[in-house]
């Protein structure tokens, strides 16, 4: 979000999913988060981040500067990090494969289809 952290990656992909898991929901305040499944050694950042050990061997990325979530990696997948899909440079060029855990996806989304879209807040906050 503040540019304080960037990364480059030189090889290809391992996993492109939108998760739909409790802890995922839980880490990122979002109903789920798209990820791309990227080998370490091919994987680059520059800045600070800081980890969160969110579960026994289970670390969350975050830029330390704005709180910015940015991967996820366990010893379960030692050669894989999940870096979110919202910092690529273009997050409209993702294309996630598959979704995993729908058995937790919020079922709120289900609705979003039929409900009112606006290009900004339609109201102001209530006072």
């Amino acid at each position: 979000m503040c540019g304080a952290v960037t990364w480059t990656y030189s090889g290809d992909v391992t996993r492109n999913l939108v998760c739909n898991c409790a802890d995922c929901q839980r880490a990122t305040s979002a109903p789920f988060t798209a990820f791309l499944g990227m080998r370490p050694e091919q994987l680059r950042w520059t800045g600070d981040i800081r980890h969160y050990e969110s579960s026994p061997n289970t670390f969350r990325g975050f830029c330390s500067s704005c709180g910015t979530r940015l991967y996820f990696r366990s010893d379960k997948w030692p050669h894989e990090v999940d870096v979110h899909a919202a910092t690529l440079t273009d997050p409209d060029e993702y294309q996630p494969h598959a979704q995993v855990f729908i058995c937790s996806r919020a079922k709120w989304l289900n609705r979003l289809q039929s409900i009112p879209v606006h290009e900004g807040f339609q109201q102001n906050p209530a006072d």
